[in-house]
Parts: C-alpha cells; structure tokens; sequence
C-alpha cells in the first residue's frame, strides 16, 4: 500500500475537482506556533490539525506525554475535519513529514485505508509554485467510523523484552539515545537493547523520504531483515510514526510502542543504557540524569 502522494498528484486531484482532505498537522517540539503559520499560508482547504489535543490525551506519567486518545475522542475529531468514510486523506507539516506521520499512523491504525503523506510537505508544495489559502478553514463535519488496532503496537513490558528476539529501533536524535543530553524526559539514555536509528536518516535535506531502496539498505545496516520482529519508540510516540512510515516504504512492518521514552523513563523500576551501544551503561533500574517527571502527576 502506497505511503506518500507527491505536491504534483496533490494539485492535479485539486485541480480536477477530485475530494481530498487535506491536513495541516504543523508541530515541533517545544514550539507553539504552529497554528499561526498555518494561518498564514496552507495548502488550499486544508484544516489545521493540533497534535497535543487532537491527536493525543493529556499525559500521564504511566502513559507518557502524548498517550493515544480513545477511538471515540479521535473519531470526533476526525469528524471535525470533514473525514467521511472512503475518503483519501493527505497529511503535511513543514518538517519533513515528522509530525503528519502521527495523523498517517493514527488514521490507518483506525482502518482508513486511503491515507497519504504529502512528500517533502509544504516545502515541496512551496517549490512547486502551488497555489496557498491563508485563514482557518472550517470543514463541514463528516461521518467517518473509526476502529482501533489496525496495526501492531507493544507494550510497556513487550518493550523490554523486544530484544531478546527482535529489533527495537530508538528514532530520537543520537544524543539523546546516547543520553549525552535529555532535554524533557526525567532520565537520559535508551531502553536497553534499543538500536539508534534516528528519524532524520529517512529524509533528504529536502524532507522527501529517501527512496525505497536506500531506505532498505539503511534499516538492513541495522539489523532489519525479512521476516525480523521490528518495533519502534521515540520520546514520546510521534516521530516513531515517521520511522514505521520509513519502514513501510522499505517493505518492513513494525510495531509502535505508544508510550515511547517518556512513559519508559518515567517508571523507576526500568533500567536505561547510556552510550552508543544497545547494552553499554545499561545501570540498575533507577539509574538517572536527569530527576523529576516529565509530565503532569
């Protein structure tokens, strides 16, 4: 099943007059201005996703900083940006399809089939010469019955022991994996066993996905063959979307462990490596940089 739909095929459909919806899903960590640019240019008719509200519940310690919302919740809001069922929908963001791939991922884990990344987002759109709209778009509500559990996912648990007979790909930054710096989380490092595999590696400087070959090469490099159990974390279940996305494309399928790093690091009970080996530093349950939680109690 096709992954991308590229800024070319996006603007013949709207050309054409064919239904599309569109979704702005405009995130980064540790930035709030999302909204904002989306107001000032966006793809035409496309509505903005929030990532925090729209696309996760509140966190918890014992369920990380962005949990997955109940089917219900999502499927109001899946409504509210105009989804009926049989629609194609085509996610963007301005940052390599970093954030857009947590709508992908959500959508098609609740049975949407005809779910796309736009390559290269709103950059590719812009170098393009496509035309923009600026202002709130407000869809008309749609009908869309969401499901949950279309795609494999694993637990807290099924987490630690993942290595033992399969891969488990961290797709945080390498400093991070290496717990030489953690800038929210409470304790740095990786989950023991976990493969650094950060998700910048998937994209050219452009923020298109590197084609399928190169991307199959690069997961092989890490261990990912045919038939090998692959799972996926990152801090806290959004960019791990991205890395499942980049595996698809390869022709692997992986599991998402939705709690990420931040639920992991948040129970101290959990051992957490430091360094740039799967198992080096790998300390006592506790062992910690960084104190405090990284969410609301």
């Amino acid at each position: 099943m096709a992954i991308l739909m590229d800024a070319a095929e996006v603007n013949r459909r709207l050309a054409a007059g064919e239904r599309l919806v569109l979704l702005d899903v405009r995130w980064v960590l540790g930035r709030t201005d999302g909204h904002e640019e989306y107001l000032s240019g966006h793809l035409p008719g496309a509505v903005f996703v929030d990532l925090p509200s729209q696309l996760a519940d509140h966190a918890q310690p014992d369920r990380g900083r962005h949990p997955l919302p109940s089917t219900a919740r999502f499927q109001e809001a899946a409504r509210s940006w105009g989804i009926n069922d049989g629609d194609t929908v085509v996610a963007y963001d301005n940052s390599g399809s970093m954030a857009a791939a947590r709508a992908w991922w959500m959508l098609r884990n609740a049975g949407l089939e005809e779910v796309y990344l736009l390559d290269g987002g709103l950059a590719a759109w812009r170098a393009a010469g496509y035309p923009e709209e600026t202002g709130e778009v407000s869809a008309v509500v749609g009908n869309v019955s969401l499901r949950e559990g279309l795609l494999p996912t694993i637990t807290e648990r099924e987490a630690a022991a993942w290595p033992g007979d399969g891969i488990l790909l961290d797709a945080r930054a390498g400093e991070r994996y290496r717990g030489e710096v953690e800038p929210i989380d409470p304790r740095a490092g990786h989950i023991p066993g976990a493969v650094s595999a950060p998700t910048t590696a998937n994209v050219d400087d452009a923020g298109h996905f590197l084609p399928a070959g190169e991307l199959r090469r690069r997961f092989g490099s890490l261990g990912v063959t045919e038939g090998a159990k692959v799972a996926v974390y990152c801090g806290s279940g959004v960019t791990a979307a991205h890395e499942i996305a980049a595996l698809a494309i390869a022709g692997f399928e992986a599991a998402l462990f939705p709690g990420s790093f931040s639920q992991w690091s948040n129970n101290g009970a959990n051992p957490v490596a430091v360094g740039a080996g799967p198992f080096d530093g790998a300390g006592p349950s506790g062992t910690s940089r960084v104190s405090g939680s990284s969410v609301e109690p």
